[in-house]
């Protein structure tokens, strides 16, 4: 499995929300809409997409098992962590 085209889209953090993530799976598959959010003890976890259907909340795409979402997890957070320290040094040299 391979995780290319990681990109992520810091927002104002809203209930743990902090970005919108995506990629390209096996340069086959484009996965996006993928929230990242704060975990309570500290780090962060992803969300996946799901569409509302009258009360219930149908999943549109997840990991199957935890060893590939937890390899998910720690590339996107991985990225996620680059941006954010990246946009951190620009803002704090243009202040």
């Amino acid at each position: 499995m391979r995780i290319s085209e990681i990109q992520i889209i810091p927002i104002k953090p809203q209930g743990g929300l902090v970005a919108f993530a995506s990629f390209v799976l096996d340069n086959n598959l484009y996965l996006g809409s993928i929230g990242i959010i704060t975990r309570p003890q500290g780090g962060y976890r992803l969300t996946y997409p799901t569409k509302k259907i009258g009360d219930r909340d149908i999943n549109i795409f997840h990991p199957i098992n935890r060893e590939f979402a937890e390899k998910i997890e720690k590339e996107v957070i991985k990225k996620f962590e680059e941006v954010m320290n990246k946009n951190d040094r620009h803002n704090r040299f243009n202040s």
